[in-house]
Formats: structure tokens, sequence, C-alpha cells
């Protein structure tokens, strides 16, 4: 029987049962577990786009698990819930240091109706003071949604966005 300079004993190693190899031993108890809030932290922060969709988070496990992660991720105060299934990367107010979406209203309401797949448009209000044919400012935020069916309310605290078509 050849010997070798790693000899060890079995008894030496912790919890090693019987039919582990020593590469799957040392794999299990020495590489860092990154957990799904984590994964999910990490994509955010890669992540160029400011709007995200319930559906983009599924690859990252099941249903419950993942809305588990994003509850915890909106307590963290890193996600803003923007609606139904609207996701809003979230920064500290520097007034009150509670989250606030990083885009305006507007914008959050413009890219997560791109992305359910309708095609938005400013408000007439907001397109005719844009275009300079009125100074009155628009109140309130307006989409145009054209014949798009959207039963959705996007907003954030008391602000919503309207649809018109």
């Amino acid at each position: 029987m050849a010997t070798s300079k790693f000899q060890f004993s079995v008894d030496a190693l912790p919890n090693l049962r019987k039919n582990t190899t020593l590469l799957s031993y040392f794999c299990r108890t020495n590489m860092p577990r990154v957990t799904l809030e984590e994964r999910i932290e990490m994509s955010l922060q890669r992540s160029a786009a400011k709007v995200f969709l319930r559906k983009e988070f599924d690859r990252f496990g099941g249903y419950d698990q993942v809305g588990r992660a994003l509850r915890n991720t909106i307590k963290r105060g890193l996600l803003i819930k923007a609606g139904y299934g609207v996701y809003v990367k979230a920064r500290p107010s520097t007034l009150t240091g509670k989250p606030i979406p990083v885009v305006p209203l507007i914008e959050i309401g413009l890219e997560a109706l791109t992305k359910l797949g309708v095609k938005p448009d400013l408000g007439t209000a907001a397109k005719e003071y844009r275009d300079g044919k009125t100074t009155q400012i628009p109140m309130s935020t307006v989409l145009n949604v054209g014949k798009s069916r959207v039963c959705r309310r996007i907003g954030f605290g008391s602000k919503s966005i309207r649809f018109e078509t």
C-alpha cells in the first residue's frame, strides 16, 4: 500500500458522513452562502433600470420565496412597491430619511407601462405645456394610454398616476 504525505484521521473532521468526499466537505463548510435577498440586491446594484416588474425576479426562486425576499428588501429601503407587481429603486429622503423613488412618478409610469406592453405617452395637458401652447402647469400626473385598457394603480404614497385615452 502506497503512503501519502496527506494522511489524516477521518475522526478529526467533524460532521463528515459516510460516502462524503473531502472536496464536498470543504466546499460545504468554507464557501460563503449567498442568500436570495443578497442575490436580488446584487442584481439591483448591477442593473441600470430603475423600475422592475415582479416577473423579472422569478429567475431567483419560487414565487413565495421571492415575495418574502422582496418584502425584506422593501423594509431595508432598497426598493419601493409602486403598484401591483411594480417595484422601483429607492434612496433615503434628505428631509425625512424615509425611502423615496430615485426617479419621478411620470418616469415610473412610463417605464412600467412600457414593460407591461402598453405604449404610454404624456397626457394632453402635459403635452400642451411642453410644447408651449399653454402656461398652465398640469396639476396631476396623467398618462395617455391610447386604446389600451389599464386598470392598475401606479404610484407612491398619496401620489398616483391617472390614465386617459
